[in-house]
């Protein structure tokens, strides 16, 4: 079992559509920014947006998945504001507390050292 020493992490991104989800996560992918990452279709975020706009929006969106080292988290991150389609997109990076050791191994060897 993988022990919880942070190094690596799981990050959430939002995209607006399938095409931008490949793009973002073929990006991250080819520059050995992330070991993984799995997208999940058609999601549906409610959200507010702007304090003058006194309503809750909804966007039909694509939830990427990226596992990847803690380390990266920062080039990983200029990389998607760079890329992304949204002004302010969605990064958000979850630490991976426990699991397996072998996985945590192969997400290193796919990884920027």
């Amino acid at each position: 079992m993988l022990q919880s020493n942070l190094m690596h992490i799981v990050v959430l991104i939002t995209c607006p559509d399938d095409e931008s989800a490949r793009f973002i996560s073929h990006l991250l992918l080819t520059r050995r920014l992330a070991a993984c990452v799995n997208i999940i279709p058609s999601i549906t975020s409610y959200f507010w947006w702007g304090k003058r706009e006194n309503r809750i929006h909804e966007s039909r969106e694509v939830l990427l998945l990226v596992k990847t080292k803690q380390s990266l988290l920062r080039e990983l991150t200029r990389t998607v504001k760079e890329n992304h389609q949204y002004q302010i997109p969605e990064i958000i990076a979850l630490p991976i507390v426990g699991g397996s050791k072998e996985y945590a191994r192969w997400m290193d060897d796919e990884t920027k050292k």
